[in-house]
């Protein structure tokens, strides 16, 4: 049994990343580019998708992640939430498809999320994006890499020209009557890429709607903070994870020194 003190992460990781990879050898046979997928579809609670291909991945990484690490409790989206996992120290949060929608009508812009969080904070996170081929991961206090490079965000206290957003119409709405001039970026359908994107810096503020959850955004998170930026409410607040509640209200996600700047303006 690997224990994860932060020594071992760096054991931890590798495993972690073969398994997000593995994962993503499964999805993308169902994935058809421009079109439909080939995985079957249904929607649970009337409204949120769900494919064959969400539930394979789920199974896959439960049993992966698990073997890896069998004291730690779990949370995902596609699997009923067992509270025995707020009495764990240690939790695996995991989104096997981010942006299913996304993966379902043959747009590339979704990834397998995983996080380890330990006593409510992430310390480790693998976000893998398979149609980019891209890998992000970020260890605590040791920090972040996409395949393999170095993600470190500048340290500059203003914007660089417009400011470069993407997130929902509203949110970026109001940041335009505070900042100007501002660039809209096309929504990305991943929360996870769309905050990974801002800590590899194509992305200048990446806005959240209410009621993401845990899974959206622990490992895009730690990638961020790691990066150099933060993800906080519009009050400041930084997101805890595996609460008997996993949801969270509106957030932002931008440089660190930028943050009070960006979040002054929704503030407004």
């Amino acid at each position: 049994m690997l224990s994860p003190s932060p020594l071992s992460l760096s054991s931890l990781a590798p495993a972690v990343r073969d398994a997000a990879r593995r994962a993503g050898d499964l999805a993308v046979p169902y994935f058809r580019a421009g079109a439909q997928s080939t995985a079957k579809l249904w929607y649970k609670g009337g409204s949120s998708p769900v494919t064959e291909a969400d539930i394979a991945l789920d199974t896959y990484l439960k049993g992966q992640l698990s073997e890896l690490l069998p004291e730690a409790g779990w949370l995902s989206e596609e699997t009923v939430d067992d509270p025995a996992r707020l009495g764990r120290s240690y939790v695996w949060i995991v989104d096997p498809i981010d942006g299913t929608r996304a993966f379902a009508s043959g747009h590339p812009d979704w990834a397998i999320s995983i996080a380890l969080v330990r006593d409510g904070k992430p310390v480790l996170g693998i976000l893998h994006a398979p149609i980019h081929d891209r890998l992000y991961e970020a260890r605590l206090g040791e920090g972040a890499w996409s395949n393999g490079v170095r993600l470190q965000l500048p340290e500059a206290d203003t914007f660089p020209g417009a400011v470069r957003v993407a997130g929902p119409k509203p949110l970026v709405d109001r940041l335009e009557r505070q900042i100007n001039p501002v660039e809209r970026l096309p929504k990305v359908p991943s929360l996870a890429l769309r905050l990974a994107r801002v800590a590899e810096g194509s992305i200048d503020v990446g806005l959240v709607s209410a009621h993401s959850q845990d899974w959206d955004i622990a490992a895009a998170d730690l990638i961020l903070q790691e990066a150099g930026g933060r993800l906080t409410g519009l009050d400041g607040s930084i997101p805890a994870y595996n609460k008997p509640n996993p949801s969270h209200d509106e957030m932002i996600a931008v440089a660190s020194r930028l943050h009070p700047r960006a979040i002054g303006a929704m503030r407004a």
